[in-house]
């Protein structure tokens, strides 16, 4: 495989893997506060998104440094996606239960 291609593969890896772990910890959160066992919720939850991040990257990027850091470069812009996202679902939720409070 040519190298700009397998660049750009680990980015897309990377962003997946990212979306993956920081959406995961998005609904952990949103599940865990309500729960009657929110430690249970976030270790589980923590554990298994680092194991399947850290298995993502080490088969998918792991054998050249190159790849690697564009993997994770992905992850870094898939967690600024996602924490994006996330604000603008919370800013209009927020919304919706203020305006079914208007007198």
């Amino acid at each position: 495989m040519n190298e700009p291609l397998s660049l750009a593969f680990a980015w897309v890896a990377g962003i997946l893997l990212g979306a993956f772990f920081f959406g995961g910890l998005w609904w952990t959160i949103r599940r865990g506060v309500s729960s009657r066992q929110p430690a249970l919720w976030f270790f589980g939850s923590l554990l298994l998104r680092t194991c399947i991040v850290v298995l993502g990257f080490y088969f998918i990027l792991g054998d050249n440094w190159q790849r690697l850091l564009a993997g994770l470069l992905g992850f870094i812009v898939a967690r600024l996606i996602v924490t994006r996202l996330t604000r603008v679902v919370e800013q209009t939720s927020q919304l919706a239960q203020e305006a079914g409070h208007a007198p």
